[in-house]
């Protein structure tokens, strides 16, 4: 699956309705631990997904589930850690199915972090997913 522009096709895609309509609190949930992770992990740096100090994605969320239903010494749920584990390895499963196949096209995360200047995996915001493309960064 990957970011399509075709109107029609576009329509076919609930986002909203069979997402986030879906499952708001838990989204949230995940959201927020996005900005607790990026300013444990990246003080003072613009909210991003620094892949270089996550890559053990099916690992960690075993050892999250282990703990489901008990919040983390941060004050998170496990579930929510669950979560955003499970979103990190799908996202990296799809990214690596579009370069499989050949396709150089952004996937929906590129797009999505591109669109605020905070794309690519520096770690510091400084690239663009094409520049790390182009320097054969796989993310």
């Amino acid at each position: 699956m990957r970011v399509v522009t075709d109107a029609a096709e576009r329509k076919g895609l609930p986002l909203y309705s069979g997402c986030i309509a879906y499952f708001p609190d838990a989204l949230l949930a995940v959201a927020e631990l996005s900005r607790i992770g990026n300013d444990q992990h990246n003080p003072g740096k613009p909210l991003h997904w620094d892949r270089s100090k996550s890559g053990d994605e099916l690992d960690a969320l075993m050892r999250h589930l282990v703990d489901c239903g008990t919040v983390d010494v941060d004050g998170v749920r496990h579930a929510t850690k669950v979560a955003w584990r499970a979103l990190a390895n799908l996202q990296k499963e799809i990214e690596n199915d579009v370069r499989t196949q050949g396709d150089n096209s952004a996937t929906t995360g590129d797009i999505a972090v591109d669109a605020v200047g905070q794309g690519g995996s520096c770690g510091d915001g400084s690239c663009t997913v094409a520049d790390c493309q182009n320097a054969g960064d796989t993310q």
